[in-house]
């Protein structure tokens, strides 16, 4: 790929206005964060090949298309320029600073970040991951009651690259303006935690089945899934056949962060133990201590249908503190909210 040297006035991104705000990432040590839509759904190709099919992702009546451009689809390693701007942009927000949804990160950074090489084939590599990121549009619908919501949307807005004059044509930084849907993921919390050692997961498959694991197991002792779902889940293209290998080779291995991993061959089921390594969540500060009303469970029971009340207060109350989320004036009426958008979107146990 040939990248050319921007002119001057395609250096900034379009629409730029004297006060819209800019985001500068210059954090060495952001603890790694996605946000949970992202380790829900399989929004990227596991392939190291491009793929330009659109792919359908179907289940419990929701649906989500992911449409490619000539380029190919997102790739999961083109989402680390992701994952690394939602973690620095959250080590912000927890320390009350202003952020935005244009991210200037200097490309050197961000290669040492997600534990890359910096020649200069791993720099053009970024300029590839931001067109592929780019050109990557997801549709999906949404159910509430009778009705139904069509939406689409993009991982990245819009992006623009700074390299230097000369043969080797280094890269400076790149700037991205990531999508309303990914900011506003990032503005209500709806962020995870992840391993400092997700990036040296070298296989796009043990990646993907450890976001799984960690949006799902979370803290729980453990989690269990048929291998039939996990490999829908999963998004992967290989076989039912090729899928199970790749599993009872990463039961083999057990080096998966966070999880070990073993595999009833007799059912089919794949069971995720918590190794204990997440740090405990910082409990959230408050004048007066959450304590919530009896009523509130009970009536937390007809937000929630079939789920026990008091494993989701203990999911919110991580929920809170994995987010870094101030304590609610209402606690109550927060956590009843909770358990109203847990159920919309899991339905039953």
């Amino acid at each position: 790929m040939v990248c050319e040297t921007p002119k001057p006035d395609e250096q900034l991104l379009p629409d730029r206005h004297p006060h819209d705000d800019l985001f500068i990432c210059d954090v060495a040590d952001a603890v790694l964060k996605d946000v949970m839509p992202q380790m829900e759904h399989p929004f990227y190709s596991l392939s190291k090949k491009p793929e330009t099919s659109i792919r359908r992702y179907e289940h419990k009546g929701n649906w989500l298309e992911i449409t490619p451009s000539v380029k190919g689809l997102a790739t999961i390693y083109d989402k680390d320029i992701l994952i690394y701007c939602i973690s620095q942009i959250m080590h912000k927000l927890s320390a009350g600073e202003k952020v935005s949804q244009r991210v200037r990160l200097n490309t050197r950074d961000l290669l040492v970040f997600t534990n890359r090489g910096t020649a200069g084939k791993d720099y053009l590599a970024v300029v590839e991951a931001i067109d592929r990121l780019a050109g990557t549009r997801i549709s999906t619908n949404i159910k509430t009651g009778d009705e139904e919501q069509y939406d689409t949307f993009g991982l990245i807005d819009a992006a623009s690259v700074r390299r230097k004059h000369g043969r080797d044509g280094r890269l400076l930084w790149c700037e991205v303006q990531i999508s309303d849907w990914v900011f506003n993921a990032i503005r209500a919390q709806e962020v995870l935690t992840l391993h400092k050692d997700y990036f040296r997961l070298r296989k796009p498959i043990e990646r993907r089945v450890y976001e799984i694991a960690r949006k799902h197991c979370g803290r729980q002792p453990t989690w269990s899934i048929n291998l039939e779902l996990l490999h829908k889940k999963s998004g992967s293209k290989s076989t039912l056949k090729e899928f199970r290998r790749s599993i009872r080779h990463l039961v083999e291995h057990d080096h998966l962060p966070d999880y070990s991993v073993s595999f009833k061959d007799g059912s089919d089921i794949v069971v995720f133990v918590n190794r204990g390594t997440m740090h405990p969540p910082q409990p959230v500060v408050l004048d007066v201590p959450i304590t919530l009303k009896s009523a509130t469970f009970e009536e937390a029971k007809g937000a929630a249908p079939g789920w026990d009340v008091y494993y989701l207060e203990q999911e919110w109350r991580s929920w809170m503190a994995d987010g870094g989320l101030d304590a609610p004036k209402h606690p109550d009426r927060a956590f009843i909210g909770f358990c109203k958008k847990w159920f919309e979107k899991r339905g039953r146990p």
